[in-house]
């Protein structure tokens, strides 16, 4: 059976399963079949995109509403592009100004936000924020004079509605910005805009974590770990969604580093300080703006505070992971889960003389190149390990949209399927993909084959293979003694993967 693995993250931290179960309502069955689309540099993230149809032609067809409702929305809420709808609103004070309705309602969403939060989600934080990367900028820390008038800035009312004229009256110069969960408002327009193409059945959108499901479709959602964001790691909990919004806040992917210390992006715009007992979470909701703010709101809030907003939001589930890594879920969250949600254990290791150390892990990093248009199709890519006999043991990651193509990965599925030869299992029925800031993309491989079973140290060899439809292609190799000697590698970069770093190291 086919399965496309996609693991979320961006501004969360979610692995997307897209494929068949053994559930008759996660099949496509007579609502069509799945068709994938990958993009990156979408909305500072990448797009994955998932459409059942009855065809390509159809499908395709609602990859172009998608797409072209987020460039609507992104030319209408952008607080990046200055000549965005909202950062032209921004720079003026004190008359009221015709805005779309779009903007109108994020606005006053907006609203609605920091009061049901008691301040703690504000789209003046971005006062706070700026301090905190000025300060970064120039290798202190924040004075108290500047993290205070900060905060006096964002108590202020930044704007006025009259959404009967459907006019908004900027207030003050206290720098605003809508990131909290336009984003999620973009996602839930978009995946309304590729469904209502006929023919479709059902939309899945996913762009920087924030995922929204549409239609006849229950789609499996992992949440991935905050203690281990390799886009191959195991998910601390698997979910079935259907016609509902996923969102993940977290403090660890994002942020400044100020003598050698992280702090978060996520700031409580109340005291002006990043935010760190929450690290990771996840709300589901039966919308996507709602699913955007509460993630946000649940990581400044306390988890009892938390308990309340939720209970007062119809449809709301959520899971939190606290710094010390305990896990506090909703009462319903458990209905939300896949039947068997419990992990496998892992299989004992074969035995063998000389294994892989199993304190030791082998980190990946790469980074997709970018292309001169803004937004553009991910390549194709697979990492793999082979060993001194050039026998592939392991299939870390692969990415790609439409399976034709994957002999475009030529050593990739040369070895692969040698390998399916000699063990008869296809590894195309495990395939992983992974959404990140645009183009960066971690992996880590712990020593194990594609049973489950610890390696025998040694030597092996890391291929990391991208092609293009039609397009370029390129290939990368490098060989490690995994001797339980931490090590690094810098490998040099190319058409497609412009860097690619290999980190054998102690968990």
């Amino acid at each position: 059976m086919k399965k496309l693995l996609f693991t979320l993250t961006g501004a969360g931290l979610l692995a997307f399963f897209l494929g068949s179960s053994t559930g008759a309502s996660t099949g496509p069955d007579r609502a069509g079949r799945p068709f994938t689309y990958n993009y990156e540099n979408v909305l500072g993230t990448s797009l994955e995109l998932k459409v059942l149809a009855g065809s390509e032609a159809v499908a395709d067809k609602a990859e172009a509403a998608a797409l072209a409702e987020i460039d609507r929305e992104a030319k209408i809420l952008s607080a990046w592009d200055s000549a965005s709808e909202f950062s032209r609103w921004s720079h003026g004070v004190g008359r009221p100004e015709r805005l779309s309705p779009e903007l109108l309602e994020v606005l006053g969403l907006f609203d609605q936000w920091r009061e049901r939060s008691g301040g703690a989600l504000d789209a003046s934080a971005e006062a706070v924020t700026r301090v905190w990367k000025q300060a970064a900028a120039e290798r202190r820390m924040p004075a108290p004079a500047e993290l205070a008038a900060a905060v006096t800035a964002v108590k202020g009312r930044h704007w006025e509605l009259d959404t009967a004229h459907g006019t908004a009256t900027h207030l003050d110069r206290t720098p605003l910005a809508l990131n909290s969960f336009a984003k999620s408002f973009i996602v839930g327009r978009a995946a309304d805009a590729a469904l209502t193409t006929e023919g479709v059945t059902a939309a899945v959108v996913n762009i920087g974590g924030d995922l929204v499901v549409r239609g006849n479709w229950t789609e499996p959602v992992s949440v991935a770990d905050p203690k281990s964001d390799a886009e191959n790691a195991e998910p601390i909990a698997r979910l079935r969604i259907r016609n509902a919004a996923v969102a993940t806040s977290g403090n660890y992917r994002r942020g400044v580093e100020i003598a050698g210390r992280h702090y978060s992006h996520i700031v409580d715009p109340r005291t002006g300080q990043p935010v760190d007992h929450v690290i990771s979470a996840t709300v589901v909701a039966l919308n996507a703006a709602d699913a955007g703010a509460l993630a946000t709101t649940m990581c400044v809030l306390q988890p009892e505070e938390s308990k309340r907003l939720a209970e007062r939001t119809p449809g709301v589930e959520y899971l939190l992971v606290a710094s010390d890594g305990t896990r506090i879920a909703s009462s319903g969250w458990k209905r939300l889960q896949a039947p068997g949600v419990a992990m496998s254990p892992v299989p004992p290791p074969a035995p063998a003389a000389a294994t892989w150390d199993p304190a030791f892990e082998l980190a990946i990093d790469l980074e997709i190149a970018r292309i001169q248009d803004m937004r553009a199709r991910r390549p194709y890519v697979a990492v793999w390990i082979e060993d001194a006999d050039k026998f592939p043991v392991r299939t870390v990651a692969l990415w790609f949209q439409r399976p034709r193509w994957l002999p475009e990965l030529r050593a990739w599925y040369r070895s692969d399927r040698l390998r399916a030869t000699t063990e008869g299992n296809d590894i195309t029925s495990s395939i992983s993909s992974a959404t990140r800031p645009p183009g960066k993309y971690k992996l880590k491989w712990d020593g194990k084959d594609n049973k489950g079973n610890l390696v025998k140290a040694g030597k092996y060899t890391v291929f990391i293979e991208a092609a293009r439809e039609h397009g370029t292609y390129q290939i990368m190799r490098h060989e490690m003694d995994f001797n339980g000697t931490p090590q690094e590698a810098q490998l040099p970069g190319g058409t497609e993967i412009s860097a690619a770093s290999l980190a054998y190291r102690k968990m």
